[in-house]
């Protein structure tokens, strides 16, 4: 079965490259980018996995934290790390799972036999620090995936998160935002949105990013 956006997002016990692991307590209060890659020694994984580990600096600005997992051993995925390092010029620096029974893959829909079923597809899933799915991303093997996006998929899910706004189009932080059209009162409104907004349509209502001063 599918799991949808607001459904718990299953915890498990897993060894990785860090040790075991039950995933919800691993997670703790953090958010979590929970993603599979197709298998190790592959070109696409090595250049995913060596940017992902760049940006540990800026999940951790975000209370998030990166988890990895795939359908090889533990042993492959530790020989693996030293390539990486290499050619990437970062070491993996989050846990990569060793699931060779294919029993969280499962649990997460990461197998697509249609795809290949001797593989995880490219799924992301973005889990917040009460354990829900609050967005997923599917690619299938071949297409490596853009983590800048994940990164700016997790800004707009923490503001929304804080204030009564959406993220438009192609929005990354600092941009103009704008008021949720279930924001009607007027007094609210000027309170939460001392800068003020501009109406393009009665249900499209622009604001300066609230968080920013």
């Amino acid at each position: 079965m599918s799991l949808l956006i607001g459904d718990t997002a299953p915890d498990f016990e897993a060894e990785t490259t860090e040790g075991r692991i039950r995933f919800h307590q691993w997670a703790g209060k953090d958010w979590v980018i929970f993603f599979s890659h197709p298998a190790d020694f592959t070109p696409v994984c090595t250049t995913e996995l060596g940017y992902t580990a760049k940006l540990k600096g800026e999940f951790e600005k975000r209370g998030a934290r990166a988890l990895v997992i795939s359908v090889d051993t533990l042993e492959h995925h530790q020989a693996w790390s030293a390539d990486i390092e290499e050619t990437q010029g970062t070491a993996v620096n989050f846990p990569m799972i060793a699931d060779t029974n294919r029993k969280v893959a499962t649990l997460y829909n990461m197998i697509h036999p249609n795809a290949d079923p001797k593989v995880t597809v490219r799924a992301v899933y973005v889990i917040d620090p009460d354990k829900k799915i609050r967005a997923s991303i599917i690619y299938p093997p071949s297409a490596g995936r853009n983590f800048d996006e994940v990164l700016r998929l997790l800004d707009s899910l923490q503001l929304t998160d804080g204030y009564k706004v959406a993220t438009p189009v192609n929005w990354v932080d600092g941009d103009d935002v704008i008021i949720v059209p279930s924001l009607q009162d007027p007094a609210e409104i000027a309170r939460l949105f001392p800068k003020g907004y501009k109406t393009l349509k009665s249900y499209l209502r622009v604001t300066p990013q609230p968080s920013k001063a």
